[in-house]
């Protein structure tokens, strides 16, 4: 025999128990072993009551708003909330001039928006801090003290001192701006009356509509209690730095997220969007725009590669609260049957936007893989709906309105963005798994 042909011969013998053994595997399409993974999605932001505040004051030194001169407050709000301010009668003891709780309504009853002169809304209060003598430049401030309860004054205090009606001290003026922003002009109209009195710098607040309830009905004053978070430093001296810094600790982010998508697959990218093109138009829009998660699950269950899909709603509320005054957020889990090769990728609204949505990044994850996957999250834009200052817009969904159609690729929302600033991804949404 030639000795290379016996050469091939033995090395085929050799190679042959290993080939009949792939064979084997293969015809009896062994299953790569599975494992068990659960994945939980929590919503871990830690809520603030009020959407925007602020401060305004005049132009001059010191910055107060004289008989004639007029400041201006920039603003966003949804349908149901309203503009609460707060600012000195500055010829009084203790007095402050504020809109009645909530504050001024910016939207009829129909959703359209207010204009014009809404001065009849702005109320004369009394502080409770300091017993009142007969306003005007003889004043002694800070004078004697008292402690009483917040209280309107109608036509005369409790020391008989006598007022105009607040609406003929103070001129306000709404403007729509379009796209759910507003501006107030607050004119000082009590020269020549005999209540002229300057106006000292104040604060602003919106508050967050949730489910047709405000979160901060009494931003800046109760009636009926005694002042606080740093009221009285108005009222009696017309320093707003204290109010100002309670009302930012309390102004921030607040949004539900909506059922989360979860969606298993193996051998192909990332099923959910493709960053810097279009929505597919296979589900994505309804999720980012409304939170309903079912049109896409039920079109990834066709798409091959995929091998599992779930939509998960909390309990109860169906859509993953934030944490609110301590109370921990919604959580969600599921337990996923996955194997070596397998991918995972999430997706869900961010529920007080226009079509904002978090979402796996990339490729997604490891299915097979444990721990806090919260890094790999994003928040994008879906482009198919124009954006509105998150928690303030006319035409968010979840506050009652209808998205206004654009159409813009799938693009990450910037931080800071054009309307505000963000927690990190990580301080809204967390997912593990283990």
């Amino acid at each position: 025999m030639n000795p290379l042909k016996k050469i091939k011969l033995i090395s085929l013998a050799a190679l042959l128990p290993f080939a009949l053994t792939a064979c084997k595997k293969d015809s009896n399409n062994s299953p790569v072993t599975p494992q068990s993974n659960t994945i939980t999605i929590e919503n871990v932001l830690e809520s603030q009551p009020l959407v925007e505040s602020g401060t305004f004051q005049g132009t001059g030194t010191p910055a107060l708003i004289q008989p004639g001169q007029s400041t201006t407050i920039t603003f966003a709000a949804a349908k149901g909330e309203a503009l609460s301010f707060a600012t000195m009668y500055g010829a009084s003891n203790d007095l402050f001039f504020a809109p009645a709780n909530p504050g001024i309504q910016v939207y009829d009853n129909s959703g359209n928006p207010i204009e014009g002169d809404v001065s009849a809304q702005i109320k004369l209060w009394d502080n409770g801090t300091r017993v009142n003598q007969k306003p005007g430049s003889t004043v002694t401030h800070p004078g004697v003290t008292e402690a009483k309860n917040i209280s309107e004054v109608i036509g005369a205090d409790a020391q008989g001192n006598t007022y105009l009606p607040a609406s003929k001290l103070v001129k306000a003026t709404l403007k729509y701006n379009g796209n759910s922003t507003f501006t107030l002009t607050l004119q000082n109209t009590s020269a020549g009356t005999t209540n002229e009195t300057p106006l000292s710098p104040g604060v602003w607040s919106v508050s967050y509509i949730v489910g047709g309830a405000l979160q901060a009905p009494n931003p800046l004053y109760t009636v009926g209690q005694p002042t606080a978070n740093g009221l009285t430093n108005i009222a009696e001296a017309g320093d707003n730095t204290a109010l100002s810094a309670y009302a930012k600790s309390i102004t921030g982010i607040f949004t539900p997220l909506s059922p989360v998508l979860v969606v298993v697959y193996n051998g192909i990218n990332n099923p959910i969007y493709t960053t810097n093109q279009s929505d597919a138009g296979k589900g994505l829009t309804p999720l980012a725009q409304k939170g309903n998660a079912d049109t896409l699950a039920a079109y990834l269950k066709t798409v091959k590669g995929v091998k599992a899909v779930y939509v998960l709603p909390a309990p109860n509320t169906k859509v993953l609260l934030p944490s609110i005054a301590g109370k921990q957020g919604g959580v969600v889990s599921q337990q996923l049957d996955v194997a070596a090769g397998d991918r995972l990728a999430i997706a869900t609204m961010y529920g007080f936007s226009n079509d904002w949505f978090f979402a796996s990044a990339d490729n997604g994850v490891d299915a097979t893989q444990k721990g806090d996957i919260s890094g790999t999250i994003k928040l994008f834009d879906d482009g198919t709906a124009i954006n509105q200052f998150p928690g303030a817009g006319l035409t968010q969904f979840n506050l009652a309105g209808t998205p206004l159609k654009e159409s813009q690729p799938i693009t990450a929302v910037p931080n800071p963005n054009a309307f505000t600033t963000l927690p990190p991804v990580t301080g809204i949404i967390k997912v593990t798994l283990k």
